[in-house]
Order: C-alpha cells, then structure tokens, then sequence
C-alpha cells in the first residue's frame, strides 16, 4: 500500500494475488458454513426452556436472526472502508487505538479461538463414536487402549487435516472444499425440514401452533439467557471481515455474501424449529438436549443412527471456518508488528498464512490436552461484546473524522443500524457483568495483564526502546523467520508505511513500534502520524 483516498478510506490493494481469492458462492459457503454448527441440533431446548411457549421460541430465532443481521451490515461499512485482514483487529489499529487492539487480539487468539475448535473437534469425535456405537467401550481388553485416548487422537487428526488443508490455495482448495461442507449441511438440514414439513402438511400436526403464546414467559433474566442462546447459534456472521484481503471486489461480494448467507441461515434455523415443533410436543423437546435425535427417533427411529454422522458433518465446515479466522487473525496481527515476524510467513504461490495456521496449531493443542473448555468460552463472552462494541465506536469515529466527504466504495447502512447494533452490544456486555461478575471480572484481569505486556513490550518508549533489547529481539525474531521459510516454504510479509488521515493523538493510545528490517517485528520507532501495515511485497528468500 502506498497512499490513502482522499477521503481517508483506504483503497482496495491487492495483497493476495486474485488467483487466490474466494468470489461469491464462497464468501456465502464460508458464512453458511460457519454460522450452522452442532448449535442448532443443542441450542432450541434451551431456548425453549428459557421461554416455556412455541412462539416466543421462533420469535426469539427470528430477533436474534435480526440482532446478527444488523451487525453484518455495520461490518460490511468497515469491511468495504477498511481493505485489510483481521476484523475487528484492524479497525482498531486503523483509528490508532493500539493498546486496546493488542488487547483483544490476545484474548482472540491466544484463548478464544483455539477453545472454540478445541471444542467443536472434540464434540466431532464424540458424536461420531455415538454414531458407530463406541461410546460405551471405555477400554480395550488389554487395558491400554481407551475410547478417550481414541477420540483425542481423532482430534488431532482432524485439525491437522484440516490445517493442512489451508496450507493451499484459498480458491482451487479450502474455499471449494468449504463449498461442499456447506452443500453438505444444507442437505443434513433441509432433510429435518422437509421431513417436519410432511408431518405438518400432510398429516395436519398443528396442535402445537394453536394457542403459539400461551404459557410464555417473559422474565427479565430468562429473556436474556434465550437471547445469548440464540446469539450463540448465529455467531460466525463476521467470518468473511478477518480475511477481507482474500476476497474478490469486496464492494460486491461482502454485502451480497452476507445477505443470502444470513437469509439461508435464517431460514433454516426457523424452519428446522418449525419442523420440531410439528413432530415433538413441548415437554418431550424440554426432556432432552439432543432434540435433533429425539426428532430422528420419532420420525424415522430404524436410522437414527444417522443423526450423529449429520452432526459430524455440520461440525467440519464450522471447524474449517474458525480456523480460516483465527489464522487471518493471528497472520494480521504479526503484519501489524504486534506479534513476531515470523508469524507473517505466507507462502508466495498460495498467498497461505502457512506459519500463523502452525502457531494456531500448536495452541489448539494445547487447549485439547490441557484446558476447561468450556469454563474459557464462558469467561471470553465478555470479551467478544465488550469489543464489538468498541467497533461500533471505530464506525462511528469514521464517520464523524469525515462526515463531509463522500467514497463511492463505502456501503454505508443507516445511522440507525450501527447505533442498535452498538446498543445491543453494551447491554449484552452490561448483563454479562451482572448474571456472571466472576467471569466478567477474570476476563478484565486477563485485558491488563495483556496490556501490561503491551506497554512493556511493545510500546516504542518502554523496553523496545533499549539497545541491548533490540539486539536481542532481532536476532531471535530473524532465527525464527529463517526457520520457518526453510521449513513451510515461505517468505515474511514485508512491511510498509502509508500516509493516514490525521487523527486527534490525544485519543490514540501508545503506538507499537515499527520494524527497521522486514525480519524484526518487535525493534525500531514508529512515526506519529503513519502507520504499518502488510504489503504485497514479499521478502526474498534466504541466501545463506
């Protein structure tokens, strides 16, 4: 990159060679694929127990369906203002606001994401033993052999296939094998649905849409846990926004991408409910989790056993799409000169983030073999609304920094969008503190301790401002690059200033410092009013 629009929007540049980008079916297979996971098979008795009636249950499927579409639309100004990889993370460091960008990118990265395919592999493996029916054999006749040592090998095989995978080109491989995952669960799903539609239609199964409203409960606190629930089911809708820069005419693909995406998501999600309500009655759909098994049973019970094998298949093209996002993000990141260079290593040829997929790699499986899942999800959600939010305040900065110009390349959604949007946000983070204050609280001591790292490490007037620590740093940070283009094929992401528009400093926080070499992320001083950013521009290979 090498300038800025005059309007202060950044121009589309190309960093990944067009070869290598999705177009549209893909940006749609990536958001399907992402968003319909495991949840939609867990998430409705939950809902259902929250609001106790059928129609409050499919109101609260369509409001939340709404709540995922408004901040789609807000993303889809950042993601057609701002042209770089990495989400929310950019748009932080777009505005400046560094500190609180590093923040959360460690709290994304590091915990976050890794848990999140932590768990969605390891509730692969554990309805596939279901499924062929070895759940109930907890040893081999020698003792040495369990099913849990199976299902954690099964694990690891899957992610590092699936790692793999992403180590090729975008197009001619993970977006088309993205494509058939989704094709695959839109089959897995529409089979429920028209097998709910028969039994509505055909055999008049109706009693259950009568009185839709009656015994609905309206509790504050019951509302709220119907609603995260539901949000739960929808999240994934920002997946194609961490890899903006793989993307082909982001003006056209982003907004139609996101719009049929969310639109198929949506409606399978109501029809799917809709199909359970028609077979199952009220108190057989609040005596089980697994209330897309119970269905199989009633409807079709001698191939139940279906059910699982259905589940594993939605799972991959979820386990797929996390992985594409927590990668862009890390690769991101290390570009931006908050994490190590040699984290930056794409391949030249697939323009793959080959050495941020292996570092996502390795914390994956330390998440596998030695965290509580679910207890770091659950300490992580403050986070992720926290955050939101704050991007909402970045649009909003946008706007106000250059409300008088205008950028035919910027799709701008109504004020009102983002402002909800934003509302929505800071309620979500508010009621978390309230109902869960332990993890809220475990999760603002995380942020410090990050940005404590930050400003010791990473601020250009703390240690990077030391002589001897720059020696050190470079020479570790240049080893570790040597290694990783010798070992994945591939060259560090050169780094590169453009010219921003001026923002207030007074309202930006400590600035990271800038690489004086392309192989050193973590030495030099950084400029006030210019920032670094990932370049087209590759290094080139080693020479000794």
């Amino acid at each position: 990159m090498t300038k800025v629009a005059q309007d202060g929007v950044a121009p589309e540049v190309e960093t990944v060679s067009p070869k290598n980008k999705m177009g549209l079916l893909g940006g749609i297979s990536y958001i399907v694929g992402n968003i319909v996971g495991a949840g939609i098979f867990i998430t409705p008795t939950a809902i259902l127990t929250n609001t106790n009636s059928v129609g409050l249950s499919l109101f609260i499927w369509i409001f939340t369906g709404v709540i995922a579409a408004l901040g789609s639309f807000s993303y889809i100004e950042l993601g057609t203002a701002i042209h770089e990889s990495g989400c929310d993370f950019a748009y932080a460091c777009y505005v400046k606001w560094y500190a609180l960008a590093f923040c959360y990118m460690c709290v994304g990265c590091l915990v976050h994401y890794p848990a999140v395919v932590a768990i969605q592999a390891q509730t692969f493996s554990e309805y596939l033993f279901v499924g062929l029916n070895l759940a109930g054999c907890d040893t081999a006749p020698n003792g040495l052999f369990s099913t849990y040592a199976a299902r954690k090998l099964l694990e690891v095989a899957l992610i590092s296939i699936l790692v793999y995978l992403n180590f090729f080109s975008l197009r001619k491989f993970v977006s088309r094998f993205n494509i058939l995952a989704t094709t695959a669960k839109i089959m897995a799903t529409a089979s429920i649905i028209i097998i709910g539609l028969y039994f509505l239609i055909a055999k008049g199964r109706v009693q259950n849409f009568n009185e839709p409203f009656k015994n609905s409960t309206f509790s504050s606190s019951n509302l709220v846990s119907a609603l995260f629930a539901g949000l739960f089911s929808y999240d994934g809708w920002d997946i194609l926004n961490f890899g903006t820069e793989e993307i082909v005419s982001p003006r056209r693909t982003l907004p139609l991408s996101i719009i049929i995406g969310m639109s198929i998501v949506c409606s399978i999600y109501v029809l799917i409910n809709v199909a359970y309500f028609t077979v199952l009655d009220v108190p057989s759909f609040l005596s089980t989790n697994a209330v897309a098994s119970t269905f199989v049973k009633v409807t079709i019970g001698e191939y139940s056993f279906l059910m699982p094998i259905m589940v594993c298949i939605l799972i991959v093209g979820s386990l797929n799409g996390t992985i594409f996002v927590s990668s862009r993000f890390l690769h991101a990141a290390a570009r931006g000169g908050f994490l190590p260079t040699f984290i930056s290593c794409t391949n030249p040829e697939t323009d793959s983030p080959r050495a941020a997929l292996v570092i996502h790699l390795v914390l994956v499986f330390t998440m596998t073999f030695t965290a509580d899942l679910h207890a770091l999800i659950n300490y992580i959600g403050f986070a992720q609304w926290s955050q939101r939010g704050i991007t909402m305040v970045v649009l909003f900065w946008i706007r106000y920094k250059h409300a008088s110009r205008q950028n035919a390349n910027v799709i701008r959604a109504p004020l009102i969008v983002p402002i909800l949007f934003f509302l929505i946000c800071s309620g979500l983070t508010v009621v978390t503190v309230v109902e869960d204050t332990k993890s809220a609280l475990l999760c603002v001591i995380v942020l410090l301790v990050t940005y404590v790292i930050y400003i010791i490490f990473i601020y250009d007037k703390a240690l990077p401002s030391q002589k001897w620590y720059r020696g050190y740093a470079e020479k570790a940070d240049s080893a570790f690059t040597s290694i990783f283009q010798v070992m994945l094929d591939t060259m560090p992401q050169k780094l590169q200033m453009i010219n921003e528009p001026e923002i207030d400093q007074q309202n930006a926080s400590p600035k990271p410092i800038e690489n004086s070499k392309a192989t050193d992320s973590i030495n030099g001083k950084r400029s006030d009013k210019r920032r670094r950013v990932g370049a087209a521009q590759k290094v080139g290979p080693i020479t000794s």
